[in-house]
């Protein structure tokens, strides 16, 4: 990080809205290029490092974070009001995170080795030798997320992802936990050193204004973005990224209310227990996970209300929780308000007490016509507020799933004579949505091979993709297909003895 500068800005105590001691250079649009830059050096040199090198860079990283102890949990606890467990859990995501993507590298799955040999005696017409492998895009831009200042951040999903794919990364570390992230950054920075690294392979800036971010997603060097965040946050970037002289993609999580749908089977069976656990879900983090179930769908009758009752009185013994930075709770209480005031809306429930820094739950509820006649009731509340809609028929209920954006997740809550009715909801649900989840709730990823965190825009701009588990690293690869290379021409991984998995005339060999 540049020393020369004399501006600079100080994380905040979530918890207390104070500004903390350290103070951190606010770097600008100026300060981008040569990081930048040094990524695009870097590129050549990094891409042909051996899959063991780079899985070793991918593990020592993991190792650098560990050794940073209990001074990165205290940091990030007070930039981001998040508990000492919470943090406790989410690094060792991060972690486990960067040695999934280790052995995923050292597998050489990634690499999407395709051979078609050459049929010289085909008729009516030869084929000629074909081969084909993914390569990595060049340098990554990757945007820290406020509500995970360590499995979404500097060394998170999207930088783990195109690491392992061989792109350098430049991190825009978010301005509320910069602390959090320049600890981590460190971490980054030793593990390039004592692995052998490129130069540039890994870069951070950090700052308080919007045009760090577009600079950075500007940047001839840059080939692709990661980003979550809110919508408004990036579809400015991928605005940026389409006007660009050559566009790079976007890959964007942004918004995502995770339709819990409740079956009357289950809802006969477990109508109060189900309740309780919703809003453990609901309150989980005060409310900000982008899988937080911000809607439930159900047909209305006794059993409904029931859970309703339940949910209601835990929501109303929910203590105040402070929430990430002053901005996301202004926009939380907004939020609820716009939903108090809609004359549609019955407000079920409100949480306890809460100080400055905090907010409180919120239930609300309203029918399926209404929504279909003001779907904008349906918009995103980031925090601990839900609203379920109340139907009059299962058709309704269908009309209500089939009328709303793209999720991340949807979630089916089923006995076994709910199942008729849950395989006539699938298809919709498989077209608006990444995960399907059946009797769970939605808050919680498992960093997985099979894992989708992802879904139709707007909770991504691309829906074919994902941001957790080893697909994640497809983002940031493209194919190449060599046609009668000589043979000591081919990559590595191209000759027939090289011992990577491939599909050969299109069957594994």
């Amino acid at each position: 990080m540049d020393q020369q500068h004399t501006e600079t800005f100080r994380g905040v105590e979530a918890a207390t809205g104070e500004p903390l001691e350290l103070a951190f250079p606010a770097q600008s649009a100026a300060d981008v290029a040569p990081v930048c830059k040094a990524a695009g050096a870097a590129f050549d040199a990094y891409r042909a490092t051996s899959s063991e090198a780079r899985a070793a860079f991918l593990e020592a990283i993991g190792d650098e974070i560990m050794a940073l102890g209990d001074p990165l949990l205290k940091r990030a606890e007070l930039e981001s009001g998040l508990p000492a467990a919470r943090l406790t859990g989410e690094r060792g995501r991060t972690v486990g995170q960067l040695r999934l993507f280790a052995d995923l590298v050292r597998s050489d799955r990634w690499r999407g080795v395709r051979i078609d040999p050459a049929l010289p005696d085909r008729e009516p017409l030869p084929r000629p030798d074909l081969r084909l492998r993914m390569i990595p895009l060049g340098p990554v831009a990757v945007f820290g997320a406020s509500n995970f200042p360590l499995a979404f951040s500097t060394a998170g999903g999207d930088t783990a992802s195109a690491l392992a794919a061989g792109c350098p990364v430049v991190v825009k570390g978010h301005p509320a936990h910069p602390g959090t992230d320049s600890m981590v950054a460190g971490a980054i920075a030793r593990a390039a050193e004592k692995t052998g690294m490129p130069t540039g392979v890994f870069g951070h800036v950090m700052g308080t204004g919007n045009e760090l971010g577009a600079a950075l997603v500007r940047d001839p060097n840059i080939a692709a973005v990661g980003f979550t965040g809110s919508r408004a946050g990036g579809l400015a970037l991928a605005a940026i990224a389409q006007e660009r002289e050559v566009p790079i993609p976007v890959y964007a999580e942004m918004s995502s209310v995770n339709p819990v749908v409740l079956l009357p089977g289950a809802l006969s069976e477990n109508a109060a227990a189900l309740g309780a656990a919703f809003v453990g879900s609901l309150t989980m983090g005060a409310g900000q996970f982008c899988t937080n179930p911000g809607l439930v769908i159900a047909v209305d009758s006794p059993d409904l209300r029931a859970f309703e009752a339940a949910a209601a009185e835990v929501v109303a013994g929910a203590a105040g929780q402070v929430m990430l930075t002053s901005g996301i709770r202004e926009a939380y209480q907004a939020g609820v308000a716009r939903l108090e005031a809609a004359a549609p809306v019955e407000l079920l429930a409100t949480g306890g007490d809460s100080l400055a820094c905090q907010a409180t739950a919120r239930l609300f509820a309203v029918t399926g016509r209404a929504v279909a006649d003001v779907p904008e009731l349906l918009d995103e509340v980031f925090g601990a507020s839900s609203l379920i809609v109340r139907c009059e028929d299962a058709d309704e209920l269908q009309s209500v799933l089939a009328g709303l954006e793209g999720q991340l997740t949807a979630t089916l809550h089923l006995s076994a004579s709910d199942h008729a009715q849950a395989a006539s909801l699938l298809p919709i649900l498989e077209r608006k949505c990444g995960r399907i989840l059946v009797n769970g709730w939605p808050t919680g990823v498992e960093v997985a091979h099979a894992m989708v965190h992802g879904g139709p825009f707007p909770a991504t701009i691309d829906g074919r993709t994902t941001s957790v588990g080893t697909l994640a690293i497809e983002r940031f690869l493209r194919p190449v297909s060599y046609q009668n290379m000589p043979a000591d021409l081919l990559p590595p991984e191209l000759h027939d003895d090289a011992g990577v998995p491939r599909l050969v005339d299109g069957k594994l060999a």
